[in-house]
């Protein structure tokens, strides 16, 4: 159920291999041996300290300390059927059967004189394989102490063994050159040799049980399986996953859809990983002059192996048809083409021909870009020589200059999208434009700076320029200004990218920083430290993903768009600030420190945020009411004439049984007799009506100075309602002068607070409009009324400001230029 890891001196129990369950903290030096034993786990340290774990209670059941001079622990292993015990192998060669449950060494093995690398089970009770660090296997009885077999091999000590257990007697040894050989134990000799099954030390390998399928991993971040199907015994490869064995240098996104990464690294491999699942990983090999030989030469004695890749760039548009890769290699002047389709090296080898009978070594390929349409390569030389060629047939078509098109070496070059434009960066400070079919200078611009590289947005028409001094410069392509400049790295600018829609670039530098600017406001708005710089970034077309590679890192680093998922906020960053340093992403979720978990919680926080009624004194806050409680309140009347009916609704009578008919000679029915309509006479009540609860809590806020309950209750009443209460505050409506006062000073404070704005707007005017002939007869309603007056002037003075401000603002947005 659980898989356990160490890593440094901590060892950690994982579920679902993610989900860390468990901790096991003791032991002071690095963890070098691991071994799972029912419901304990062993963990052998470098200070050759042996400790058994209790898994679920996290707590030691056993301390054991060996003398390094004496019993130096290399290897351990439990004896299938040996209840609660395990034999440990040493550097000195001598081996120890140890009783767990009691604490107690039931035996010792002289060994063979040279130290024991590895101990392996074997299909048979009581016999053990033993590996030395001379190549030697021994097959061992340690029921009786006896020797039953050994083998010897050529390759240096022994890291692994394993044995099938489908019925075939196969013993599988590793060596540190990555060979592996395989040794028949009935016949007491080697069958098959695997060779470079690995380009490093066979770390690990087992068989599967019962199946022919043996699994090896090394050092060079491989691990593959092997089916034995054929003749002869050896196995073949049947699947594998494999990364870069040295760092990436350059990786870049290809395609549209954001799911491949392409990644050139030290190890001199050019790999596609796929960010979907890994099971779509593909490997393009290793670049070669002279591929033949290479094969017939071997992985380790390969002499025609090309430098790794330090510049490259891709397209998808004839990916099927010929090939889509271009990229330049450390020091070489040669420039190769790849096929994406076939995984495979291209078919071409671009260089100038004045070198095609000899091959300067001062002289190298620097920068390199391709076509949208896939049609042309455009390579940069060391000498400032920029040349084009043709990616179907490999020929040379042109050159920028007359001789050269800079006095410096190149450092990058890009071709805008609709090939009109070919863009050059030169060692002595230039930007050159030229016409790409023509060839002919455009124009010039000199940078104060040398430029490192520069990063073309072919959407946007937008270059991103580093320069030597650490600082960027964004330049537009069509009126070939310096629109931006950023400083702020303390280091050498490693890689650049720009987001799809050209609003952000994000700049990686050897200061350890990753950072993100805004173009259109020109402000950094990200900015966070790693533990080790990032050599080089390339961001998703679709948005979703910020991929990076790292210093001394063999991995690609996927790293979200927050913004995608979540309310970000993009205000500019303050001039002191101090980025934290973030954990590079892993495939668990990290364990937060105190500090950084409430940072998120407030971040939480503000997602869910709950506005206060009052924003701030000085703002002017409208409620959260409907428009059609208040926007109508002046026209009821008018709205009331709409709606109402012509005529009265009639209740239809029901037929008589019997239909009445008038007495004579003729027969007719008998009409039915009118009702006399009796008209109800309304009653002005007057003082006797009853007093509501809007009056009641206006008559107390009147000695209590609060107004929050009377206006509480207005905001829930409807615009027929808020009208009847209104009215029913005149004397003749059962309200009182005290009752009008009270309300136009609660009128006072929505205006003094600032909120509820547009209700205050809108109850003074039907309380105007419905009382206007009292309010001009009484001094104290007057006097009241004319103080309300200054105030809504005051405020409206304000807003009004407020309204032009903006205004002025979007209106210069709007038309002015970037």
């Amino acid at each position: 159920m659980l898989v356990f890891a160490s890593y440094e001196n901590v060892l950690h129990a994982l579920a679902r291999n993610k989900e860390v369950v468990h901790t096991y903290e003791g032991h002071k030096g690095k963890i070098h041996l691991l071994l799972p034993f029912g419901d304990h786990v062993l963990s052998v340290d470098t200070d050759n300290v042996l400790i058994v774990w209790d898994i679920q209670s996290e707590e030691e059941y056993l301390r054991l300390d060996f003398d390094k001079a004496v019993f130096a622990v290399s290897a351990i292993l439990h004896p299938s059927t040996y209840l609660n015990k395990i034999l440990l192998g040493s550097e000195q060669g001598s081996l120890q059967l140890w009783n767990i449950r009691s604490n107690k060494l039931l035996y010792s093995f002289e060994g063979w004189g040279l130290g024991v690398t590895t101990l392996q089970q074997a299909p048979a009770v009581d016999v053990v394989a033993v590996g030395l660090v001379s190549g030697h296997i021994i097959v061992h009885n340690i029921k009786f102490d006896e020797t039953l077999m050994k083998f010897q091999q050529d390759w240096g000590p022994i890291t692994a063994i394993s044995f099938r257990t489908d019925g075939h007697p196969v013993m599988a040894a590793g060596s540190p050159v990555g060979h592996i050989a395989l040794w028949d134990l009935e016949e007491k000799k080697i069958i098959s040799q695997m060779r470079n099954a690995h380009s490093t030390a066979v770390a690990g390998m087992s068989f599967v049980p019962g199946e022919p399928l043996l699994i090896t991993n090394g050092a060079d971040n491989a691990i593959r399986v092997w089916i034995f199907d054929g003749p002869g015994g050896t196995g073949r490869l049947l699947r594998s996953r494999m990364g870069h064995s040295a760092p990436p240098i350059k990786i870049r996104y290809h395609g549209q859809n954001g799911e491949q990464i392409l990644s050139a690294g030290q190890d001199g491999t050019l790999q596609s990983f796929s960010t979907v699942h890994e099971r779509f990983n593909k490997s393009l090999g290793r670049g070669s002059i002279n591929k033949k030989k290479s094969k017939r030469k071997g992985l380790k004695n390969d002499t025609m192996a090309l430098p790794p890749i330090t510049a490259f760039a891709s397209e998808i548009a004839h990916q099927n048809d010929w090939d889509g890769i271009i990229a330049c290699h450390q020091g070489y002047i040669t420039c190769t083409t790849w096929n994406y389709q076939k995984c495979s090296m291209g078919a071409h080898k671009l260089m100038p021909e004045e070198f095609s009978n000899y091959k300067p070594l001062d002289i190298y390929a620097t920068a390199v870009d391709i076509t949208t349409c896939g049609n042309f390569a455009v390579i940069g030389m060391s000498t400032g020589q920029v040349d084009v060629y043709n990616m179907q047939s490999g020929l040379h078509r042109g050159c920028y200059g007359k001789e050269r098109a800079h006095e410096g070496a190149v450092r990058g070059v890009a071709v805008d999208g609709l090939n009109q434009l070919t863009i050059t960066a030169g060692k002595e400070g230039l930007v050159k434009f030229w016409k790409f079919k023509t060839k002919d200078l455009v124009h010039s611009t000199d940078l104060s700076s040398s430029p490192s590289a520069i990063l073309l947005h072919r959407d946007s028409g937008i270059l991103g320029v580093a320069s030597d001094d650490f600082s960027i410069s964004v330049l537009d392509i069509e009126t070939r200004k310096i629109v931006r400049r950023f400083s702020g790295h303390h280091g050498q600018i490693n890689d650049m990218t720009f987001s799809p829609d050209g609003r952000w670039l994000i700049t990686s530098s050897m200061d350890c920083t990753i950072k993100t600017w805004d173009l259109p406001s020109g402000c950094l708005i990200d900015c966070f430290l790693v533990n080790s710089a990032a050599v080089s970034i390339t961001m998703s077309p679709t948005g979703d993903f910020l991929a990076s590679s790292h210093v001394d890192e063999l991995g690609i680093y996927l790293w979200s768009n927050r913004s995608l998922y979540s309310l970000v906020s993009l205000r500019p960053l303050p001039a002191d600030y101090e980025p934290s340093t973030v954990m590079l992403p892993g495939t668990r979720p990290v364990q937060e420190d105190e500090e950084e978990a409430g940072d998120e919680e407030t971040f939480d926080k503000m997602v869910e945020y709950d506005s206060p009624e009052q924003l701030g004194e000085q703002l002017v806050t409208l409620s959260l009411l409907p428009e059609s409680r208040w926007k109508n309140l002046l026209n009821l009347d008018i709205i009331k004439k709409k709606n109402k009916p012509r005529e009265p609704p009639k209740v239809p009578k029901s037929a008589p049984f019997f239909i009445p008919t008038v007495p004579g000679l003729i027969p007719r029915y008998a009409t039915p007799e009118q009702e006399s309509d009796t008209q109800s006479k309304v009653v002005n009540l007057g003082v006797l009506a009853q007093k509501s609860d809007f009056c009641i809590r206006l008559e107390e806020a009147l000695s209590t100075n609060e107004y929050a309950a009377p206006l509480n209750l207005l905001k829930d009443l409807g615009p027929s309602s808020i009208e009847i209460e209104l009215r029913s505050l005149a004397p003749e409506g059962g309200g009182s002068m005290e009752v009008m006062l009270s309300f136009l000073r609660m009128i006072g404070m929505m205006l003094d607070k600032k909120y509820n704005f547009e209700l205050a707007q809108a109850y003074l005017a039907l309380f105007l409009k419905l009382h206007l002939k009292i309010l001009s007869s009484e001094p104290k309603l007057l006097e009241e009324i004319s103080r309300l007056s200054t105030q809504l002037e005051e405020t409206w003075i304000h807003l009004q400001t407020l309204f032009n401000q903006s205004l002025c603002v979007l209106k210069y947005v709007k038309s002015a230029l970037l």
